[in-house]
């Protein structure tokens, strides 16, 4: 049997009672997928969560020069980032960008977003609760239980180490 997308391209397979080895996978794996360019890859990734982090740090800006303090300055700057990428998410835009950026997007809060927001879209059909409310966490949720986890036993050892 022969994988390919064109004529004469592709990867034989054959059927038989043969084990293939670790070595021999890896083989046909690398002929079956093309190479990657990974200078764009990188250089787009770069520039797009630099544009992001920079839309950020602009928005900071702006509210420091409306004599909001820095802390205010700092969470309004990351609900805008959190809103905007949950927008581009239901708008459909957020993978697209993600396809040409890759990792790029993944700046961490705008990620985060997006992986809260692509589920609950995903599941709207199956109505607010059982769809939205019960799937929205699914990919987020982990991460939420680790960081929580996380947070609370620092918390605990700097307390700890601070009553001396």
């Amino acid at each position: 049997m022969r994988f390919g997308k064109n004529k004469g391209e592709g990867v034989d397979l054959e059927m038989s009672d043969k084990k293939m080895t670790p070595q021999e996978y890896n083989k046909m794996a690398q002929r079956a997928v093309p190479p990657s360019p990974i200078l764009k890859d990188c250089l787009s990734a770069f520039a797009v969560g630099g544009a992001i982090c920079c839309l950020g740090q602009l928005v900071t800006d702006i509210m420091l020069r409306l004599n909001f303090s820095e802390n205010t300055s700092k969470s309004v700057a990351s609900i805008t980032l959190v809103a905007l990428a949950a927008i581009l998410t239901a708008l459909g835009l957020f993978a697209k960008i993600a396809k040409y950026a890759g990792a790029g997007t993944l700046v961490p809060i705008t990620g985060f977003s997006n992986s809260i927001v692509s589920p609950a879209i995903e599941f709207k059909s199956e109505g607010q609760v059982f769809g939205i409310g019960a799937n929205m966490f699914k990919i987020a949720g982990p991460v939420l239980v680790f960081g929580i986890s996380a947070s609370v036993l620092y918390g605990i050892i700097y307390w700890m180490f601070s009553m001396r």
